[in-house]
C-alpha cells in the first residue's frame, strides 16, 4: 500500500492509532522497527536536531531535506508538522507539491501567524490566523495535491491561545468545510478537559488527532472511549536523545575515558545495521564485479619524467595536483573501489616513494628501459584480476568503474575524444569506432602505434587496462616471448598489445575525455582543472 493510503487508513480508522515522532533518517528507522505504523515529522524535534528554535528559523527547504532522508529510510508514512504552511496559500501549494515528490503522506498546518512560535511558549499571547485566510490555505492544499489520499490535517490552536470551546468549534467546522481531512485539537492543560469538551460537541464529524504532551498522565483508554482517532507522541525521541547525549558527553569529559560509557551505548555494528550496511554488501555482489574477487593493481611509476626542474629530483609520479601527488591520487581511487593490494614499480629517486600499505618493485635500470620492462619485473603480480596503470595519469572514478565492470580477458581504456596530433601518443585502431549515440563503447583492438594515419586513429590508450585469469596467462606468455628480444628493454605496452593481438582478442573500452596524463608542463597545469 502506498504511504498516503497507509496514513489515510490510520487516521480515518475507527480504531485508535498512533504516530511516533522522528526527526531524521535514523530515528525514523528506529520508529519503524519498534512497530509504529506512522511517523510524526515534528517541527520542534527537527528544529532542535538542527540546533535552531521552533520559530521557523529552519527554512521549509531545509525541513524538506531532512524529510527526504526520513522517507527514503522507511516504508511507513510520515505526517509532517508543517507549522503554518510556511507562508500564505501560494507557499502552501508549493509545499504540498514538494512533499508529494518526496513521498510524504500528509501535512498538518496550524492556525497561527507566520513565523510561528511553539505553542508551549506563551501560547496565550500568540495571535491566531484569520479564519478565512486559513481556510484558503486548506483549499489550496487540497486543490494542489495529485494523490487523492494525501492528508491535510488542520490544527486548532484556539485552546492554546486562551479561547474557549465555542471558538474552537467555530474554527473546526470552518476547516472541515474547507476540506481538511482531520482536525488536530491541541491543548496545553495537564488534564483532558479541553479534549473532553471538544470531542463531546464535535460528534465525530471528521477524524480527530490529539497530542497529549502536557496531559500525558491521562490513560490512553480514556481517549479511545472518547472516539479520538489518532494520538501523536510528539517529541519524546528527541528529548530522550538529548538526555542520553548529555549524560554520555559529560561522563566522557569528566573521565577522559570511554570505560564507563561503552557498555551503555549501542555498538558500531548496530549503527551499521540501521544504516543498511548488509543490504549494500548484497548489492555490491550484484552490481560490482570486483566484490568478492581479489583485485590487485600494478602502477608503473619508474620514470623520472622530463618536466625540467619539477622532475629534477622528484619522480613525475610524485608531482602534486590539488595538494596530492599523482601516485597518491591514483592509490586513493583504487582504495575507494576496494582495491588494497597495490604494487608500485619505482625507479628514479625510488627512496622518495614510500607509502603505507603499498608494496614496491624496483626497476634500477629505469634510465635505459621503458614501461614494459617495469611490468616484466612485476610479472608475478599479474594475477586473476589485475588492473595495470601508468603512474603519471589521473582519471575520473567512473572510468575505473567502467573497467572493473568489464569481463573480457584483456581490456584497455581508450579515449575516443583524443587529439590526433602530437608525439609519443599511443594511438589505437580497432574493429569499430566509438558512436556516441548507438554504441556502448566496446570494440576489438587491432593495432597500437605512435604514428598512424588519421583515418585509422580511433582513440588514444590512456595507460589503464585490466586482465582476468585467462588474460593474465596471455600477458605473461607474451612477456616471456618479448623478453627474448634484444630490444626488450626499450619496448612499451604498445609492443605488448600488438604481440598479444596476433593470436588473442583485446577488448577496447571507449571513454570520452575524463582523464589526463602528465607529459608536459601544460599537462601539469591542466591536471589541476580535472575534478575527480
Amino acid at each position: 500500500m502506498k504511504k498516503t493510503s497507509q496514513l489515510k487508513s490510520l487516521i480515518t480508522s475507527p480504531e485508535l492509532s498512533y504516530l511516533m515522532e522522528a526527526h531524521n533518517g535514523l530515528s525514523a528507522k528506529i520508529v519503524e522497527e519498534a512497530g509504529f505504523a506512522g511517523i510524526w515529522g515534528s517541527g520542534l524535534s527537527i528544529s532542535a536536531s538542527l540546533g535552531v528554535r521552533d520559530n521557523n528559523e529552519a527554512s521549509w527547504t531545509q525541513i524538506l531535506d531532512v524529510l527526504e532522508f526520513m522517507s527514503d529510510a522507511i516504508k511507513i508514512p510520515i505526517l509532517l508538522d508543517g507549522d503554518t504552511g510556511y507562508g500564505n496559500f501560494n507557499n502552501m501549494r508549493r509545499l504540498v507539491r514538494k512533499l508529494e515528490q518526496r513521498d510524504i503522506a500528509g501535512v498538518c498546518i496550524e492556525d497561527k501567524l507566520f513565523p510561528k512560535t511553539n505553542s508551549f511558549i506563551g501560547g496565550e499571547n500568540q495571535p491566531l490566523a484569520d479564519m478565512d485566510e486559513f481556510c484558503g490555505k486548506i483549499k489550496a492544499a487540497k486543490d494542489t495535491q495529485m494523490d487523492e489520499d494525501f492528508m491535510v490535517v488542520a490544527r486548532l490552536e484556539a485552546f492554546i491561545a486562551g479561547w474557549g470551546l465555542d471558538e474552537a468549534l467555530r474554527r473546526a467546522e470552518a476547516y472541515h468545510k474547507a476540506g481538511a481531512d482531520a482536525i488536530l485539537c491541541h491543548s496545553k492543560k495537564s488534564d483532558a478537559t479541553d479534549i473532553d469538551a471538544f470531542m463531546k460537541e464535535w460528534a465525530n464529524r471528521s477524524p480527530v488527532v490529539i497530542v497529549p504532551t502536557k496531559y500525558y498522565s491521562v490513560p490512553t483508554e480514556h481517549f479511545k472511549d472518547l472516539g479520538v482517532n489518532t494520538i501523536i507522541w510528539a517529541n519524546h525521541n528527541i528529548r530522550s536523545a538529548v538526555k542520553v547525549m548529555q549524560e554520555t558527553t559529560q561522563r566522557i569529559f569528566e573521565d577522559q575515558s570511554l570505560i564507563n560509557v561503552e557498555s551503555k551505548v549501542v555498538s558500531v555494528s548496530e549503527l551499521f545495521r540501521l544504516q543498511g550496511a548488509d543490504e549494500l554488501k548484497e548489492a555490491e555482489k550484484k552490481y560490482l564485479p570486483t566484490s568478492g574477487k581479489k583485485v590487485n593493481n600494478i602502477i608503473l611509476a619508474a620514470s623520472q619524467g622530463s618536466l625540467g626542474d619539477l622532475t629534477k629530483e622528484t619522480p613525475k609520479t610524485l608531482l602534486e595536483v590539488n595538494g596530492k601527488s599523482l601516485l597518491a591520487t591514483q592509490i586513493d581511487e583504487f582504495n575507494q573501489v576496494g582495491i588494497k593490494d597495490i604494487t608500485v614499480v619505482r625507479g628514479f629517486a625510488k627512496e622518495k616513494i614510500k607509502l603505507n600499505n603499498v608494496q614496491t618493485v624496483d626497476n634500477d635500470l629505469y634510465a635505459e628501459t621503458k614501461e614494459l620492462y617495469s611490468l616484466y619485473l612485476a610479472k608475478d603480480e599479474i594475477k586473476d584480476n589485475t588492473v595495470v596503470s601508468y603512474g603519471d595519469i589521473i582519471f575520473k572514478r567512473f572510468v575505473l568503474n567502467e573497467l572493473l565492470n568489464d569481463n573480457n580477458n584483456i581490456t584497455i581504456i581508450v579515449d575516443a575524444d583524443c587529439d590526433k596530433k602530437g608525439k609519443d601518443k599511443d594511438f589505437v585502431f580497432a574493429s569499430e569506432k566509438y558512436n556516441r549515440v548507438n554504441y556502448q563503447g566496446l570494440a576489438s583492438f587491432k593495432q597500437m602505434a605512435s604514428e598512424m594515419k588519421p583515418e585509422n586513429i580511433y582513440g588514444e590508450f590512456i595507460g589503464l587496462w585490466k586482465v582476468n585469469k585467462n588474460g593474465a596467462e596471455i600477458v605473461k606468455a607474451a612477456l616471456d616471448v618479448l623478453s627474448k628480444n634484444d630490444g626488450f628493454k626499450k619496448m612499451t605496452c604498445t609492443d605488448l598489445f600488438n604481440e598479444i593481438a596476433k593470436n588473442n582478442t583485446i577488448a577496447v573500452k571507449y571513454i570520452s575525455g575524463a582523464w589526463l596524463d602528465v607529459d608536459t608542463l601544460v599537462d601539469f597545469q591542466n591536471a589541476g582543472k580535472l575534478h575527480l
